[in-house]
């Protein structure tokens, strides 16, 4: 058994938006409050964070999240990994400090570096985040005692890595998924897929294109994330019984 925790559902944005005062915005409906897209995922006692961006902090602490033992990381776009020097909490939590593990390609892992150039200057100022990174590509790893598969899908031009464990399979950020990747994808108990809106986008699926690709994998139940507020209100999007949207502090059992 896991439990996965929608951390944030939103896109890079998020919902409200910052100025806009559309029906979505302005909804007093907490499922349209969309922080940037992140989850937990706790399997065989070890917790995983997928994504780490600008909201990270306020996601934690509302879940009340105590343990981490890895950082999964889909791709280097600041929504994605600009709240990691928050993860210096869980360092200074342990004592002697230990370094959080953090996983992703190698372009990935650069931007880490890149961003957060301080906690790799070896300066040795105490209150700096301390990271250890691990690149990874397509073939599967383990952290503890959890195998992770990498899915790639493509954002656009731009290879992102969806990420399937035992029966849960986690996907942000896509616009096409190769067949070779899909197959990856089938006979999952649950899906978490990305559905912008419903018109369609340059480089991320929209409904209809997410419908239809969980139409093709058929897994038990399937989520939706990285939402806009162009999605319209959580209440008044019509989906099958299967699909539901998925929404900040969400929990599922799988």
């Amino acid at each position: 058994m896991a439990e996965l925790i929608f951390l944030g559902t939103g896109t890079s944005q998020g919902v409200p938006v910052i100025g806009c005062g559309c029906a979505v915005c302005t909804s007093n409906d907490l499922r349209d409050q969309r922080t940037r897209s992140s989850v937990l995922v706790r399997t065989d006692g070890v917790s995983l964070l997928i994504d780490g961006g600008p909201d990270m902090r306020q996601q934690l602490l509302r879940e009340r999240i105590s343990k981490l033992d890895a950082v999964l990381l889909t791709h280097e776009h600041m929504d994605h990994i600009s709240g990691l020097d928050d993860l210096r909490a869980f360092t200074f939590a342990q004592d002697p400090p230990k370094a959080v593990p953090i996983y992703g390609t190698a372009g990935t892992l650069e931007a880490v570096r890149r961003v957060f150039a301080y906690a790799f200057s070896g300066n040795g100022y105490p209150g700096m985040p301390k990271f250890d990174l691990y690149e990874i590509d397509k073939d599967p790893f383990m952290v503890k005692s959890v195998r992770i598969q990498p899915v790639e899908v493509m954002h656009m031009r731009m290879p992102v890595l969806g990420f399937r464990i035992g029966g849960l399979a986690y996907i942000t950020d896509a616009k096409t998924i190769a067949p070779e990747e899909r197959d990856k994808l089938r006979d999952c108990d649950v899906l978490v897929l990305n559905a912008l809106r419903m018109e369609p986008h340059i480089s991320h699926l929209n409904l209809d294109e997410a419908l239809a690709v969980i139409e093709d994998l058929r897994p038990g139940r399937a989520y939706l994330t990285h939402i806009s507020h162009y999605m319209g209100k959580h209440a008044d999007v019509k989906l099958p019984p299967h699909v539901q949207l998925g929404f900040d502090g969400l929990r599922v059992e799988v």
